[in-house]
Formats: C-alpha cells, structure tokens, sequence
C-alpha cells in the first residue's frame, strides 16, 4: 500500500492522493427573440407635369430605380394618361431619397403611406 501512495505524489506532485472533480459549468440559454418587424411601406408616386418629355422621364425612372425601361415606359405612361402612377413601394426613409432624387431631376413625385 505504501508504494501506491508513493506513485500518487509522483503521477500528481503536491496534491494529495484525492481526486479533484470540476464543478460543470451552466448551460447559457438564450433568451427567444421577437423577430424583426418590417417597416410599414410608403408609395412613391409620380405625377404628370407637362414640362419633361417622356423619354426623359423614362430615363430618369430607369437611373433612380431598379425598374427596367419597359416598366419605367408603362409607368410614365400611366401617369401621362392618368395623372399619377405608383412608381413603387418601399419603407419610408427610402421613399423620402426617391421624391428628394426625382425632384431634383424637375420630376414631380409624392409619398404616401401604403395601406396594408
């Protein structure tokens, strides 16, 4: 017996012949998380002026939006014809840099709240 004592203080110097167990550390949970809210969607809305000719409304449409120049000519046409047209929908903040963007190209433009 006492040459196992003698091979504990060699395999574990100055510890005792008593094993150490770790405490387990605590599982963190993690708190459920509301999922993200979507902002509420504003219209941008173009309006008929008789100052800008079509095909540079079209080509403002294409260079300030993701629409295509079919989409850009079917929505100026709209307007055109009707007097506005929703040139598309977005969150408000974009919305707002659209009509600053297309006014600054002399283009008449509008916001609204889009209704769900």
């Amino acid at each position: 017996m006492a040459e196992k004592q003698q091979q504990q203080k060699k395999d574990s110097p100055g510890k005792s012949g008593t094993a150490t167990v770790k405490p387990k550390r605590a599982q963190k949970t993690i708190p459920k998380q509301k999922p993200p809210q979507m902002l509420p969607p504003w219209k941008v809305l173009l309006h008929n002026d008789d100052k800008n000719e079509l095909g540079f409304v079209i080509a403002a449409i294409v260079e300030l939006t993701t629409l295509n120049e079919q989409d850009a000519k079917q929505r100026t046409v709209e307007a055109h014809e009707t007097g506005v047209a929703l040139l598309l929908t977005t969150h408000k903040e974009r919305a707002e840099l659209y009509k600053d963007q297309f006014e600054s190209k002399g283009l008449t433009v509008s916001i609204e709240p889009a209704e769900k």
